[in-house]
C-alpha cells in the first residue's frame, strides 16, 4: 500500500467535511438574520391599530383649524399652538402617544425625536410621496408616520406672502419660526404614532 496514495485519496474528503461545516454554519446565520428581520417586521395589524389611533387627531384637527379660520389666519394660529396638542393629549393613551413633526419647525415642542429624522428625510428626497411608513424601534415599540403636505388654505399662516396681522402674531407666538414660505404641494411635516411595545400585547 502506498501511504502517499492513500493521502491524496483522504483529501477530497476533508474538503468535503469542510464544505458541510462551512454549509451548516451559514444555515444558522441565514437562519438567525431571517429571526431577525421577522422580529423586526411591522404586522399590517399593527399599521392598523396606528392608523386607528391617528385618524382622530387628524380629523378633530381639521375641524378646529377650520372653525378657527372663520375667525381669519390668526386665529388659527392659536389654535396650532394651543388646540393641537391638546387633542394629541387627549387622545394619547397608556402607551399611544401622537403628534405633529416638521423638518421646519414653528412650535419647538414638535421637534422630531431621532427615529422620526430619517423618515423625514425619505419624504424629502421622494417629493410627492404620500405612503405611510412603520418601522420597529430598537426598544420594541412601533413608530408610524404620514406625510402633511401643504394645501392652498394652509399658505395665509404657513406661505410667503402673509398678512401684516398674521406675521406679528406669528412674532410674538414663535420667536423662531421657521414654518413660513412654502408652497402649495410642498412636504410641511409628519402626523406621527408610536405605539409603546407594552401597548401591543
Amino acid at each position: 500500500m502506498n501511504p502517499g496514495g492513500d493521502g491524496l485519496k483522504l483529501k477530497p474528503l476533508v474538503v468535503v467535511h469542510r464544505g458541510a461545516a462551512l454549509f451548516a454554519v451559514l444555515v444558522v446565520l441565514l437562519g438567525l438574520g431571517a429571526c431577525g428581520r421577522k422580529e423586526n417586521r411591522v404586522s399590517s395589524e399593527d399599521i392598523q391599530r396606528a392608523q386607528s389611533a391617528l385618524r382622530p387627531f387628524k380629523e378633530e384637527l381639521q375641524t378646529a383649524l377650520r372653525e378657527g379660520l372663520r375667525g381669519g389666519p390668526a386665529n388659527a394660529i392659536w389654535v396650532c399652538r394651543v388646540k393641537a396638542p391638546e387633542i394629541a393629549a387627549r387622545l394619547s393613551t397608556a402607551g399611544v402617544t401622537m403628534g405633529r413633526t416638521s423638518h421646519r419647525l414653528r412650535n419647538p415642542a414638535n421637534a422630531a425625536e431621532p427615529w422620526m429624522e430619517p423618515l423625514l428625510g425619505e419624504f424629502l428626497e421622494k417629493t410627492g410621496d404620500r405612503t405611510y411608513r412603520a418601522v420597529r424601534l430598537s426598544d420594541g415599540a412601533i413608530g408610524y408616520v404620514e406625510p402633511i403636505y401643504v394645501r392652498p388654505v394652509c399658505l395665509s399662516c404657513h406661505g410667503k406672502n402673509i398678512s401684516s396681522a398674521v406675521a406679528e402674531r406669528l412674532k410674538a407666538s414663535y420667536p423662531q419660526d421657521h414654518g413660513k414660505d412654502f408652497e402649495a404641494g410642498e412636504l410641511r411635516g409628519l402626523f406621527w404614532v408610536k405605539l409603546s411595545a407594552a401597548a401591543e400585547k
